[in-house]
Formats: C-alpha cells, structure tokens, sequence
C-alpha cells in the first residue's frame, strides 16, 4: 500500500496548541509540492481530457499537457489559500484532527464536516472560513486561464468540485490509519503452525 504523506492530519490532544504563521505555510507548501498532489491532478486532467472539458485546450498530448497544468494549478492555489494563507488571516488551525474511534457512519460524517467547521488558534470551534473562501478564491482565480468557464454556473461547479475533493481527503485522513493497519496484519501476521 505505501505511504501517503500526510502533513496536515494531528489528534484531538492538539486542538489548541497552535501553529505559528510559518508552520502553517510549510505544511500548506509541503502539501502543495509533494508527488500525491500530482497524481490527482493528472487524474482529473485525464478525466477532462476524457470529458473534452475546455475544448479550447483541444485533444491529444498537447490537450492533456495544458489540462494537466491549469489542473495542477487550481490544486496549488487551493492548498496555498485553504491551508497557508488564510488560516494566518482568520487564525485557524488547517489540521484535521482525527476521531481515530467510533461508529464508522460517525467517523465519515465528522471527517466530511470539517470542511465547514474548524478549529481557532485557541481551540475554539469555528466556520471554516479559510477552505470554503480559499476554494471560492481560487475557482476564481481559475476564470483567468477557463476561457471557456466564466460564468456563475461553472464557477460554483469547479468551487463544489474543489471542496467535494477535500471532503474526500478528509474521510482518507480518517480512515488511511485503519487501512494500513488492516493491510498489514492480513499480509503480514504470521502463518499458523501446523501440526
């Protein structure tokens, strides 16, 4: 199964111990530049290149590169805004801090939640501000290179698309630890004697 970096995840026990400015923009940076966010990026080129989204970019190799590249940037600007910048502003923690226990159904709707709610610098739960503005601005931001894109309706999809991604990242955060353990005692326990 190998490794998933994961930069922003933490435990309960954290809430309230603050980051400081420059640990939220290294995890915001790291997050931002390591291989996993590539592969997501070239799996949503891929499936716009399938989709023909943004025809102007047109087909073929050429087509994949230039959807690659405005996909690539649209996660970057998210992650800088969502977990960089704007919680400095709004002082907010950008961790997801884990349930690790509990009903499964509970665990999910916890992890999909936070997208909306977050926790202050002083441990105080909050309207995440910085994900649901930081996607807002940064489908905003990709007006400029969607030629095709640049009207209410597309730019409310690509911000649904980028919050519904999150979401998503979030349910892994919370369950990738289980999966690994899992994972490795079904393929690593040791093999019953036989007698």
């Amino acid at each position: 199964m190998g490794v998933l970096p994961n930069y922003r995840t933490a435990e309960m026990t954290s809430i309230g111990h603050p980051l400081t400015p420059k640990q939220k923009l290294r995890i915001a940076t790291k997050d931002t530049f390591d291989y996993p966010l590539m592969i997501l990026s070239a799996g949503f080129a891929g499936l716009y290149q399938l989709e023909d989204n943004h025809p102007q970019f047109g087909q073929g190799v050429e087509g994949y590169f230039k959807r690659l590249g405005t996909t690539y940037t649209d996660q970057m600007t998210g992650n800088m805004l969502t977990e960089g910048v704007l919680p400095v502003v709004f002082h907010s923690d950008p961790r997801y801090f884990r349930m690790a226990t509990g009903p499964k159904k509970r665990r999910t709707l916890y992890a999909l939640s936070r997208i909306f709610v977050t926790y202050t610098d002083s441990g105080k739960a909050t309207f995440n501000y910085a994900e649901v503005l930081g996607n807002g601005i940064s489908a905003g931001i990709g007006l400029s290179y969607y030629s095709d894109d640049r009207n209410v309706p597309d730019y409310m999809q690509n911000w649904g698309i980028a919050l519904a991604t999150d979401a998503a990242s979030q349910v892994l955060k919370e369950f990738w630890p289980d999966i690994k353990q899992w994972w490795h005692t079904r393929h690593h326990s040791e093999p019953e004697a036989i007698h």
